[in-house]
This record gives structure tokens, C-alpha cells and sequence, in this order.
């Protein structure tokens, strides 16, 4: 058994000493991904719907970086800012998985790494 790191060429270096991703076999373990726009280097928006959009987008690269993709996600961790913008969050998640429903846990976190993020997303998902 070996494990290999994914990368998505797309989306920046890692600012620690983490992958973005970790395959094992046919599961894809990813790092918790903020909402920073890969085209500008910048967030992609104040609210938390703008910013779970991109968050998406960027585990969705990661994962088909992969061999994956959001369909295939199995659990998701989502770390919001302030939990009053948990249906703003809700609304953005549900629309980009469609009717795809994964095991989930979302709590208020006390602090997210970067100036002005307001949620991070991680997931684990299989290659199919």
C-alpha cells in the first residue's frame, strides 16, 4: 500500500507543511481549503456564500486532480467563522452537490487562517 500527495496546477503552493491532498488506494483525503481565488491570489469575496463557492472550486480541483470529483465525496469538514451564516453557507453547498448528500460536520471555529476568511472546507472522497 502507498499513498501519494495531489496537486492541482491550478491553485497555489501550500502556505505549511501539508499537501492539498493525500490518495490512498482509491480515497483522496483533502486539506482544508480556503476560499482564496487561484486566477487573482485573492479571496473571492467578503460573505460566506461567495467564499464556500470557491471553497468548492477549489476542493473540486483538487479532487480531479486526483482522479475525483465532488460527486464522489464521501464526508465533508466545513469551519465557519460565525454559525448565523450557516444558511447562507447551506444554500451555496447544496446547489454546487446537487442531490449528491455527504456526511458532514460544520462548527463555528474561534479563528480561520487568513485576513477576511470566513469559511474552509476538507473533505475525503473516492476515485471511482
Amino acid at each position: 500500500m502507498s499513498h501519494r500527495a495531489v496537486h492541482a496546477s491550478n491553485l497555489p503552493a501550500p502556505v505549511g507543511p501539508y499537501s492539498p491532498g493525500m490518495g490512498f488506494e482509491r480515497l483522496i483525503f483533502v486539506s482544508g481549503q480556503g476560499a482564496t481565488d487561484p486566477a487573482t491570489g485573492q479571496l473571492a469575496g467578503t460573505t460566506a456564500a461567495a467564499q464556500t463557492e470557491q471553497c468548492l472550486k477549489n476542493l473540486q480541483a483538487i479532487l480531479r486532480a486526483g482522479g475525483s470529483d465532488l460527486q464522489h465525496v464521501l464526508r465533508c469538514g466545513v469551519f465557519l467563522l460565525d454559525m448565523s451564516e450557516f444558511q447562507e453557507m447551506n444554500a451555496v453547498y447544496a446547489r454546487m452537490f446537487g442531490d449528491h448528500r455527504p456526511a458532514r460536520t460544520t462548527i463555528q471555529a474561534a479563528a480561520l487562517p487568513g485576513k477576511g476568511l470566513r469559511v474552509e472546507i476538507d473533505c475525503i472522497a473516492y476515485k471511482p
